[in-house]
């Protein structure tokens, strides 16, 4: 009986070791990359928060507001680890390291198919016309390119024209063809910014919940400021200015990087457009 119980222990733990590589495969690459992205984003700014900012900026608090007792004229100074130190600054760094990952990412794969303009993929003497026949050994040729990079935007609209022309022998199907996977490849790579541009709508509105939280513990203080006391008041208000600032800032420069991605994505497609036009549409001749 036990010999029969372990069979089926084992038996249920290579199903379930199976079942879990097969929802790796069916997972994208980069779907994991981004989810990764995030932890790991969580972890390291929270990690700096924990030992570096948040007891560096209560330490200058403390010796500021020991300052204000013993001099009622001394003027509270500013510092940079007060102004990162709350909660909404903190998921602002977070959401900015999480979209500079995804955009590292895009950005190296646009890089590395960039890379690949600079290759002579058909490998033909220059001004050789090709014709229907040269069709099979331009596509086993492509074939060749290593699997990582087969899927790239430039073999893929090559082949797709190379077969285009062999199946109706017209040089204008094929030139369409070449257009219309760069076209759709163009619509794929603006379509995937949209996590990206939502992270940079997401960081200002983070922002305006800080200040919104830091004016309403402004005003909840207020009776405090009318006895004299206003270190409440202002630091709740210190609180609703820096998520601000800090977003706003974080937002600007990660709304530029976009836009450079964005530019090179664009180059991108075009040049393999002009790629095409140039080894290939051109060179296609219908024998009479």
């Amino acid at each position: 009986m036990s010999i029969i119980c372990r069979e089926l222990y084992g038996y249920f733990l290579a199903r379930i070791g199976q079942v879990k590589r097969n929802m790796v495969k069916k997972l994208p690459l980069e779907f994991l990359f981004q989810l990764f992205a995030l932890l790991i984003g969580f972890i390291l700014i929270h990690g700096v928060y924990v030992t570096v900012i948040r007891p560096r900026a209560d330490a200058f608090l403390v010796g500021e507001h020991a300052k204000m007792a013993a001099d009622a004229n001394y003027e509270q100074q500013q510092n940079f680890y007060v102004v990162l130190r709350d909660y909404e600054q903190e998921a602002c760094l977070v959401l900015m390291f999480w979209a500079l990952a995804i955009l590292g990412y895009k950005g190296a794969n646009s890089f590395r198919q960039r890379r690949q303009l600079d290759e002579d993929l058909l490998k033909l003497p220059g001004g050789l016309p090709i014709g229907p026949e040269d069709v099979r050994e331009l596509v086993r040729r492509l074939d060749e390119i290593p699997a990582g990079r087969r899927d790239f935007i430039l073999p893929r609209a090559l082949r797709s024209a190379i077969q285009r022309f062999g199946a109706t022998r017209n040089v204008q199907d094929a030139a369409t063809a070449l257009n219309s996977v760069c076209d759709l490849e163009g619509e794929r790579m603006e379509s995937e910014l949209s996590t990206i541009r939502y992270i940079a709508w997401a960081i200002p509105s983070v922002g305006f919940i800080g200040t919104v939280r830091g004016i309403g513990a402004a005003l909840a203080q207020a009776h405090q400021a009318v006895e004299g006391d206003i270190t409440g008041v202002t630091q709740s208000l210190g609180v609703a200015f820096n998520s601000t600032f800090i977003a706003l800032v974080i937002s600007i420069v990660l709304m530029f990087i976009i836009h450079q991605l964005q530019l090179m994505q664009e180059r991108l497609v075009l040049d393999t457009e002009t790629y095409g036009d140039h080894h290939l549409i051109a060179r296609l001749r219908i024998h009479p």
